[in-house]
């Protein structure tokens, strides 16, 4: 599994990237705040029920949540899975929102 910092991440959105970001945090932590993306949460990944990413095994997969730790198990269950380009945002939104407000 890779890292991408929140500044990294940054650039490359304002850059016009068009990047596949996917937020494993619960329903209401995403109302809070979100940097858009497919919404799955960590649960549903554990249990295999990924239809919205099916298809993107072989793209760049980043995956964020609160902290950065529930997005590294949802990348690495999804490399079990056969993801095979994951990144981690390290420090999730508390990081993007320490940096970007």
């Amino acid at each position: 599994m890779q890292n991408i910092t929140a500044e990294e991440l940054k650039a490359r959105l304002d850059a016009g990237e068009e990047l596949i970001l996917v937020d494993v945090r619960e329903p209401h932590e995403r109302a809070e705040f979100n940097i858009g993306g497919i919404h799955v949460p960590l649960g549903q990944i554990q249990m295999m029920q990924i239809d919205e990413l099916e298809g993107l095994e072989d793209k760049e997969v980043i995956v964020y949540c609160r902290s950065g730790n529930r997005s590294g198990q949802a990348a690495m269950s999804l490399e079990t899975q056969g993801f095979n380009n994951v990144v981690n945002l390290a420090g999730g939104m508390l990081k993007w929102r320490e940096i970007y407000g």
